[in-house]
């Protein structure tokens, strides 16, 4: 495939050849495998620190380490596999948040992604004071406008600088939402209305801090003509995360990839999560019995998520999502993207986007490759 054509994506001095940001997904869904492989067809792979020691022998006793351990060997072994552009997500919620942005400034990832809350607090190595561009560049994941405003005027006012790029996560998107139960079908609340009132937020700062700060669109974007029509609203790039289940190089189990293949769009549900957030999630046996009052037993032995009600919870999330990763369908659930159900088949991440960038092409209405300016 020919990348000259296709927009391509400027964060700081990163530049990705392809404008596609493949989401960081949870308790092992996207590892280094599936990074890896995106970074090498020209896009931003992204590996998620959220729950990533859950298979070390040790978690129980030592989840800290464990975590730290798990998210230095991923990193490394993406390094060793792709010379692209590699990001971690992390969800500020977690506990060891902190501890695992550490691990990845240590590493020297290029760009870090920051969701599940406000990222107000800079560790001092990711603080620059507006003296020079941070090698690693920093991206927080809003929901709306008011959270972009508050958090780059506190980093404005605290750090004398502001993110390098802000992702805009519209309720379609699949795992923990950041919208009250009542907000996610509201049409005032979904990324059509959301993006552009993002867009327009973030160029006060773009001209104080005399820099591009893309915005990049996430949440139910499936297709290249979706990819399309958000850069048409001035997205300057996506993410997407569901496409990216069904790969062979996804990391998580043949099991796992097979409840996406086999869901209808009614098996698609809203689920209320331990951690106190809505969540988006694939219709199983085991949900229906939580959803019956059926409580899963367990210990925890750890507090993984600042805010989860691990006392009255009916079941760990965590070790549901872990089971669901290995297989375990009937011990845990598939979160999912509202689009899940349209995915009938596995293919490779390299198939997956040559066919984004043909739809986006077909999409622009061109019957030759796009011509895009400044790319």
């Amino acid at each position: 495939m020919d990348f000259k054509n296709i927009p391509k994506l400027r964060i700081g001095d990163l530049e990705a050849r392809i404008p596609i940001i493949q989401g960081g997904m949870g308790v092992g869904i996207s590892l280094s495998g599936l990074a890896s492989a995106v970074a090498n067809e020209g896009g931003i792979g992204v590996i998620s620190a959220t729950g990533i020691g859950m298979l070390e022998p040790d978690f129980n006793s030592n989840f800290k380490e464990a975590n730290e351990i798990a998210l230095r060997r991923e990193i490394r072994k993406a390094r060793e596999m792709t010379t692209g552009i590699l990001g971690i997500n992390i969800l500020v919620a977690l506990t060891d948040y902190y501890d695992l942005l550490q691990i990845v400034v240590d590493e020297g990832i290029d760009i870090v992604f920051l969701g599940a809350g406000l990222p107000l607090k800079l560790p001092e190595k990711l603080v620059t004071h507006g003296l020079k561009q941070s090698a690693v560049k920093i991206v927080p994941i809003v929901s709306s406008a008011r959270a972009a405003n508050l958090i780059f005027q506190y980093w404005g006012k605290h750090y004398q600088q502001v993110p390098d790029a802000v992702v805009v996560e519209g309720p379609l998107a699949g795992g923990h939402l950041g919208f009250k139960k009542e907000q996610i079908n509201n049409p005032d609340y979904s990324l059509e209305k959301i993006l552009p009132e993002v867009i327009s937020a973030i160029k006060p700062f773009e001209r104080n801090y005399h820099k591009s700060i893309p915005v990049i669109a996430a949440g139910g974007i499936y297709t290249g003509a979706d990819i399309y029509r958000f850069m048409q609203m001035g997205a300057q790039g996506v993410q997407m995360a569901t496409r990216f289940v069904a790969t062979y190089e996804c990391d998580a189990s043949l099991e796992f990839k097979r409840a996406y293949i086999n869901c209808r769009k009614e098996d698609i549900i809203i689920i209320d999560s331990p951690v106190g957030l809505p969540g988006r999630a694939i219709r199983n046996r085991f949900l229906d019995e939580v959803s019956s009052g059926n409580k899963k037993p367990f210990e925890c032995y750890w507090v993984c998520l600042k805010t989860c009600d691990f006392v009255n919870a009916p079941y760990c999330i965590c070790a549901a999502l872990t089971n669901a990763k290995q297989g375990q369908l009937d011990n845990g659930f598939a979160f999912a993207g509202a689009n899940a159900y349209r995915v009938d088949t596995i293919i490779s991440v390299k198939e997956l986007i040559e066919t984004l960038l043909m739809e986006y092409e077909n999409a622009a209405g061109h019957d030759k490759p796009l011509q895009h300016q400044g790319t």
